[in-house]
């Protein structure tokens, strides 16, 4: 009689496991995008003010890689920041972010140091990325993340081609020299 007992115990324990185990899957598969997580170990969804803030940031950053693409075939000019002048790297980046209030200093070297760093990994539309040509060198050119996909991490810069788009993950000279990200649009 006590194994019958034990044996149904064992059961029971194990199917209760096992239903638990299953809607903790089944709630991790269908996790709202943007939900938090509660000191509980459940998610919530973003409130509607979270959402609004949010759809904001994701239109504010469209609109400046929109405008930073008005600007595409700009000729390159050396300490150059507006579109008759020509632009350098960090010229261009300080010329589209100021003009939705982004304050930013006219140097790639300080560029690197404002915002707040993310992965490159990670980096987002309307995003900086920075260039190095060794890991302990110097910043030596900036770039505004259009998009960050599977197909890689494109970019608009301006180079000594003028102001271009690249796709820097599939460039043999970009690729390496890619060092930083940073969020100066919500950071």
């Amino acid at each position: 009689m006590p194994f019958k007992f034990m044996h149904r115990t064992l059961i029971m324990v194990s199917a209760i496991m096992l239903f638990t185990q299953c809607d903790v899957i089944k709630d991790l598969m269908t996790e709202p995008t943007g939900s938090k997580s509660t000191s509980s170990g459940t998610t919530k969804p973003p409130s509607s003010r979270e959402q609004r803030l949010n759809d904001r940031e994701v239109q504010l950053r469209e609109d400046i890689v929109s405008y930073a693409k008005k600007q595409l075939g700009k000729r390159y000019k050396y300490a150059g920041r507006t579109p008759k002048q020509g632009f350098d790297c960090s010229g261009f980046t300080y010329y589209v972010m100021s003009n939705f209030d982004i304050r930013l200093s006219p140097s790639s070297r300080e560029q690197e140091n404002e915002g707040r760093p993310v992965d490159v990994s990670n980096a987002k539309t309307g995003d900086l990325i920075f260039f190095r040509r060794s890991k302990k060198g110097a910043v030596f050119h900036v770039a505004l993340v259009v998009s960050n996909t599977k197909e890689g991490l494109t970019v608009i810069h301006s180079t000594s081609r003028g102001v271009v788009v690249d796709n820097i993950s599939r460039s043999s000279y970009w690729k390496p020299k890619i060092s930083t990200a940073r969020d100066v649009v919500s950071g």
